[in-house]
């Protein structure tokens, strides 16, 4: 039946197959004789036409087979209409267009291409006819005033014929009624539907120097009046370019323009003047607009005229229709406020159609169609649509089974003992578990009605409605079966049901179990069971009771005791290891501190300055052997950290230095040098912003800097960081004079520099805050962003960009990168809401990108935990431990005083598993012990005796 109720409703049958390909057929004739006629074409272009037209036949046959596969590819039905129309292929063309049709929304560009295509092919009264109908499909899908205008006009080309005029005139008002009010493109209708009665006053009107009989100039001043009629309509509406209208109709009207529609018109223009503002930010503004939108809604909203709501409501679907939220809002609207059933059920069904895998719109339709007394069978038809919808998540098909089912319920009329009704109600309820259990199940490893909530509404319509206890038992028992006899509150909800409904006997069977099977709150369900046996029970019922609930109480506090107990120790071994990870700590800091002191003789402090931050100055220079006292010449150098200013005595000038390295060293110095003559109080860590990540090579990283972060406001001063040899460390402080200028300095984080990602964060004292860590990006879960692992190095946002765009509208998309920017294969994309990110990791969850597979999932990035990090000890290669040290502290040269002669030869080192060698293997060579073995020269071999002396030297 639905497969004929669908090629009744085709609008344009297989009957006009023949007329296509005849018409396909003619245009090849007339090129054929436009070439007999003399057309020259040349060989080259005949092959490259024919060429092109292979390669355009091959893709369409490849377009098509991929339909076939998949029919709800909408890209796919797009290119090729898109081609079958460049070919002119007119018969698969229509066929294309229909199929798309019946299973998606169409949008404007596609119908006005479809209606003037066949527009174009109509011949007679009857083709008139079901271009009429091709339109008013159009209009089902978007209110659209491009499309009434096309129609409109297309209908004036049949006024001619019997009722035409009448015809134009109901479909302009129709118009009106839909796109009347849009304030930029409603002008067009209106200013149209003037035109034409115009056009009709000039066949109605006598000839010049006649008089009119009376019949006639009833007619004339009847069209006179539906032209004044119009104006007037069209000056109450606020509408772009309202002055021009007037003007207009002051020209117009013999008698001036009345004193009503001056009010009228004053009016509209205040209206429009509080529109004004809107309409300049939707026309400044971006597609798709949605926030725009969202404003000007709310404030015709609480301007509380229906008629405008529902003008900007179409408004802004018709750029946003893949927007779920924006439908709801709009139905929701329709079914509280307007309530008129056209209008409501046209809403609801443009929004399932719209957006499919959104369950509330599907439960709304439903609701919406039991409101306004639609037939049964077009409820469950739309029920049947929405079970096929393809939902993303489980409880989705269970809350749509709810409502199907509650809606079936409401048909019942229980007061009989039987009904036609009744039957369907359990036959769907029984549906509705086998569908849970299997399809459901089998896709999303789970049924969604963990709780079993729709069989505990059975057993109540059972047991209330029905008064069939037997059959509500035993829903109950098979509730119970499916993991719900461990929850106390599925026990007191059956015995509730038991109380309310059923006998003394079997609630009291109810609560033996619910003590017996309970794993939670097993006081309240013992309390529950003393209780009713306080009210209902007789002495032995009282003792067995209380017998049951003490052994219940005794296992569960048994069971608490060893889990308390288990908890305890697991505590006590987190803190034997974090007093062990402490120890640790102080022991190296008390052996950093002991060095400290060693050396404390050799330290002081250079000003008042470092010592206001809190840090240590560093050794001075040493003097070179042969060297004068450079304490008063030696130029000092300043070094900058997160901290302060440090200055320490830089070492005297080499002899072989490098061209410019004098001039390079100087500049660097007076940099510094101006960096500490300001004070302290004009460095101000709430003005400035901490740029790391940056080039070693740069060139005048001041001025640079300075350039690029100008945009975001004055820049006070620019201190880059150097080393000691005056190399630039890679990070320096911007500060500016505004702190306002800061946020906007914070956007430029990970902006490109010198081919690396430059990192900007707050300025922060690490003394004064020392856990503060800068993270970008949230660590909690993400639903409307997903996480994409397995990536191509190669792969670029747009391209990424291209591949998510078909399951949603992509707001963003960030690849993750090292610090040098180089991309790690991983990248989060956020989409417009949670439902299309859900859409996305189903569709493209282990699909091929250039021969790599993607694992798609929502974005839930790890917790990231601030822990104590111990200094690792720095050893040779990682593998040899420290080397002893004297009495006298370690040595000022690692130089071996062995003579050269009697170094031991060392054997090429076995080769190690896992990276350890056996310490026999170890060898010394110039003095340092390789290998994993001790590094004491007293487990070398033994010493060498005199004659061993004597004959290496003899060797030689």
């Amino acid at each position: 039946m639905a497969a004929t109720g669908n090629e009744e409703q085709t609008l344009l049958p297989d009957i006009e197959e023949e007329e296509a390909e005849d018409m396909e057929r003619e245009m090849e004739s007339e090129e054929e004789e436009e070439e007999g006629m003399g057309v020259e074409h040349s060989e080259e272009d005949e092959a490259d036409t024919s060429e092109d037209e292979r390669e355009n036949e091959a893709e369409i046959q490849r377009l098509e087979e991929q339909l076939s596969i998949n029919a709800f590819d909408y890209n796919c039905h797009v290119d090729l209409i898109k081609l079958l129309r460049q070919e002119g292929k007119l018969h698969r063309l229509r066929k294309a267009r229909q199929k798309m049709s019946e299973l998606f929304p169409l949008t404007e560009e596609i119908w006005l291409d479809w209606l003037k295509d066949e527009i174009r092919l109509t011949e007679d009264e009857s083709d008139r006819e079901k271009v009429y109908e091709l339109f008013e499909k159009a209009l089902k899908d978007y209110v659209c005033p491009e499309i009434w205008l096309e129609y409109v006009q297309y209908s004036i080309g049949g006024m001619g014929a019997q009722g035409g005029i009448d015809r134009v005139r109901s479909i302009f008002e129709r118009a009106l009624m839909e796109v009347g009010l849009h304030v930029t493109k409603g002008s067009s209708i209106w200013e149209a539907y003037r035109e034409f009665e115009i056009a009709i006053l000039s066949t109605v009107q006598p000839p010049p120097g006649s008089v009119p009989s009376q019949e006639q100039q009833e007619l004339l001043n009847a069209q006179l009046e539906r032209i004044h009629t119009l104006f007037r309509r069209q000056l109450a509406v606020p509408m772009m370019d309202m002055e021009g209208t007037y003007a207009e109709y002051s020209d117009w009207a013999d008698d001036g323009v009345p004193e009503t529609v001056m009010h009228q018109y004053r009016h509209a223009l205040k209206q429009m003047e509080k529109c004004k503002p809107y309409e300049e930010a939707l026309l400044v503004s971006e597609p798709p607009k949605l926030s725009e939108y969202q404003t000007y809604i709310d404030f015709e909203m609480k301007e509380g005229d229906p008629a405008r709501v529902q003008s900007i409501f179409e408004r802004a679907l018709a750029e946003n229709c893949l927007v779920p939220d924006l439908w709801i809002k709009y139905t929701t609207y329709l079914d509280r406020q307007l309530k008129i059933k056209e209008l409501v059920l046209s809403a609801h069904e443009r929004a399932v159609r719209n957006c499919p895998w959104t369950m509330g719109l599907w439960k709304s339709y439903i609701l919406a169609l039991e409101r306004h007394g639609a037939e049964h069978q077009t409820v469950a038809g739309v029920f049947e649509k929405a079970l096929n919808a393809g939902f993303i998540q489980a409880t989705d098909y269970v809350e749509i089974w709810q409502s199907y089912l509650d809606y079936l319920r409401r048909r019942v009329d229980f007061s009989k003992e039987w009904s036609r009704e009744l039957d369907e109600l359990r036959a769907a309820f029984t549906r509705s578990l086998d569908y849970l259990k299997q399809d459901v199940e089998e896709r999303f490893s789970e049924s969604g009605d963990l709780s079993c909530t729709i069989m505990q509404i059975w057993a109540r319509i059972e047991a209330l409605h029905c008064k069939n206890m037997q059959k509500a038992r035993e829903l109950w028992d098979s509730i119970m079966t499916k993991g719900n006899a461990k929850y106390a509150n599925m026990w007191l909800e059956y015995y509730n049901l038991e109380r309310s409904y059923g006998d003394v006997a079997h609630c009291r069977k109810a609560l033996h179990r619910a003590v017996q099977c309970t794993s939670d709150y097993a006081e309240h369900v013992c309390d529950v069971l003393l209780n009713f046996e306080r009210v209902e029970g007789s002495l032995e019922d009282w003792d067995t009771a209380v017998q049951k609930t003490e052994t219940k109480l005794n296992r569960v506090n048994e069971q608490r005791t060893r889990v308390a107990e288990k908890e305890a120790l697991i505590a006590r071994q987190e803190d034997n290891s974090e007093n062990r990870r402490k120890a640790k700590a102080d022991k190296k800091s008390q052996k950093k501190s002991q060095k400290a002191n060693r050396t404390g003789d050799k330290r002081k402090a250079e000003d008042e300055y470092e010592e206001e931050w809190g840090e240590d100055a560093e050794l001075p220079s040493k003097r070179l052997k042969g060297e004068g006292d450079f304490g008063s010449m030696a130029t000092e150098e300043h070094m900058e950290t997160e901290s302060g200013l440090f200055v320490r005595r830089a070492p005297p000038p080499r002899k072989n230095e490098p061209p410019g390295f004098r001039k390079h060293q100087q500049g660097v110095n007076e940099a510094a040098q101006q960096s500490q003559d300001m004070s302290q109080e004009q460095r101000k860590d709430e003005n400035s912003v901490f740029v790391s990540n940056l080039s070693f090579n740069m060139e005048d990283p001041e001025g640079k800097l300075r350039t690029l972060f100008q945009s975001c406001g004055t820049v006070q001063q620019v201190r880059p960081i150097f080393a000691a040899k005056g190399v630039f460390r890679g990070y320096c402080y911007v500060q500016f004079e505004d702190r306002l200028a800061v946020p906007e300095a914070l956007k430029l984080d990970r902006r490109e520099v010198d081919g690396r990602p430059m990192f900007v964060s707050p300025c922060v004292d690490k003394n004064k805050n020392p856990d503060f860590k800068v993270f970008k990006y949230k660590t909690a879960i993400e639903k409307h962003k997903i996480f994409i692992s397995g990536l191509p190095y190669t792969c670029t946002k747009e391209t990424l960009e291209e591949l998510c765009k078909e399951h949603g509208t992509v707001r963003a998309i960030r690849l993750v990168t090292n610090r040098s920017g180089k991309p790690k294969g991983l990248a989060y994309v956020e989409f417009e809401n949670e439902t299309q990110a859900s859409q996305a990791v189903l569709k493209m969850d282990g699909t091929m990108l250039e021969n790599f597979t993607l694992s798609v999932a929502i974005s839930n990035p790890p917790s990231r935990k601030m822990e104590d990090k111990a200094m690792p000890s720095r050893v040779l290669g990682g593998v040899m431990p420290r080397q002893p040290q004297g009495a006298r502290g370690k040595g000022r040269t690692q130089i071996s005083l062995l003579p050269r002669s009697l170094y031991r030869q060392s054997t090429p080192a076995a080769k190690a598993e896992n990276g350890t060698v056996s310490a026999s293997d170890s060898t010394v060579t110039d003095g340092v012990c390789e290998g994993t073995g001790t590094t004491s020269l007293d487990t070398q071999t033994k010493s060498l005796s005199n004659e061993d002396f004597a004959r290496m030297l003899l060797k030689k």
